[in-house]
């Protein structure tokens, strides 16, 4: 058997894993770096090297970093700020999906809504808003917000290392031309167009998720602190070649200035790094070598081409690779869809001479279009119960918001990234 068929009956097993996740999604991608090992596809150093890839560090500093905010109360003070905008439902919901979309964009999307969810719950009850009609805003918006910097999510990272691969300059608001005009857009899709498909259903109070925690006796100082090392860290990543200091090393000085100032303790620190996701980063690192070393990625991007026609327009290109993937984060872990689609992209793209930015900047886009199912992204499943939600009131709602961001998509990015410079 040659190694680009092991190495596509690979990549048909983590597609198949990483749909039914009857298999964690980092112990699959971790059979998958040691299948190809083993099958003599990848040397010890080529299956071992994404691991320690110097994005797979900065997301790691990037875990610690945020955890801080979460663990001294801050990011709760900073939720709270909803509150003062409960005067009418369409402000509040302007002031929650602002507030989750800028916070997600340099935490986690996940403890993000993880923490405000519990305070939306309380606003709505205390104001007598419905929950329905508040919580889906929240969860999208933080799907739409991790796309305002690199690391706003984990899929933002492999987009950003596959570029540095072939030795273009990213930055750390590479996302944000696109990412800024997808969450204004999509405020203005849900008190236009959103308000009226959002549901209005009473939640039984026994649904509730936990109360907020009491962070009473947390000393002010930590608050502040993780806050202050939060924007430091956020301001060094901005001006990396200014300062000399590159992003990961800003992200780990971040995370040890906390935990020696004993703003988060070790254990706290060790408990926030998501080793999911460092393997799933690892392990696909691992399969999108071997898909280019093997040339299984040209292979497939060769029949992509051949279906779409003779001498295909990059649009065409950049559609199909926007709804494949929109297709598939729906239905998978957004990352593992980033993760599998992202090293095709890059192929694609090169099998036609274009510029992969546009190509690679639209698979990660659409890799946090997870609006229409409720298992498409982990905030999605949060709110079900606490909601109310049905499988058809995230289609309803969501397969709209998606129809605006591929919109978007197609016009802003061959403007602002060319396909032949």
């Amino acid at each position: 058997m040659s190694q680009t068929t092991i190495t596509l009956l690979f990549l048909l097993f983590a597609v198949v894993s990483f749909i039914l996740e009857k298999i964690p999604l980092g112990l699959t991608a971790t059979i998958v770096a040691l299948g190809l090992n083993l099958t003599n596809v990848l040397t010890v150093k080529e299956t071992f090297a994404g691991y320690v890839n110097s994005n797979v560090i900065l997301c790691v500093g990037m875990f610690v970093v945020g955890q801080a905010l979460f663990e001294t109360g801050m990011a709760n003070k900073i939720g709270g700020i909803v509150t003062k905008f409960a005067k009418s439902e369409k402000i509040l919901i302007i002031a929650i999906m602002l507030i989750v979309g800028i916070m997600s964009g340099f935490l986690s999307n996940t403890g993000t809504a993880a923490v405000l969810i519990p305070v939306v719950c309380g606003i709505a009850d205390e104001s007598g808003y419905s929950r329905s009609r508040l919580l889906m805003p929240l969860v999208f918006a933080a799907a739409l917000g991790g796309n305002l910097s690199i690391i706003g999510a984990p899929g933002n990272l492999m987009g950003v290392n596959a570029l540095e691969e072939l030795g273009l300059s990213t930055s750390f608001f590479m996302y944000a031309p696109i990412g800024i005009p997808m969450l204004i857009c999509g405020i203005i899709y849900f008190i236009v167009i959103g308000c009226r498909l959002l549901p209005d259903k009473k939640v039984i109070t026994e649904d509730a998720p936990e109360q907020t925690k009491d962070f009473s006796n947390v000393p002010k100082w930590k608050q502040a602190m993780s806050l202050i090392v939060l924007i430091l860290v956020i301001l060094a990543m901005i001006f990396e070649d200014k300062i000399g200091i590159k992003i990961q090393v800003s992200a780990c000085l971040g995370a040890v200035i906390l935990v020696l100032a004993g703003v988060i303790s070790e254990k706290e620190a060790l408990k926030s790094i998501d080793l999911k996701v460092v393997l799933l980063f690892g392990g696909s690192l691992a399969l999108a070598s071997a898909l280019e070393k093997t040339g299984a990625g040209t292979l497939i991007a060769d029949k992509i081409v051949g279906i779409m026609g003779s001498n295909p327009s990059p649009i065409v290109l950049l559609l199909v690779i926007f709804v494949v993937t929109c297709v598939l984060t729906n239905f998978m872990s957004n990352t593992a869809t980033t993760a599998l689609m992202v090293p095709i992209a890059v192929s694609l793209a090169e099998s036609l001479n274009a510029d992969p930015r546009a190509v690679v900047i639209a698979t990660v886009i659409a890799g946090s279009c997870a609006y229409a199912t409720p298992i498409g992204m982990p905030a999605n499943t949060m709110v079900v119960g606490v909601g109310g939600y049905k499988f058809k009131d995230y289609v309803k709602s969501g397969l709209p918001l998606i129809l605006v961001s591929f919109v978007l998509c197609m016009i802003l990015l061959p403007i602002l990234y060319p396909f032949y410079p």
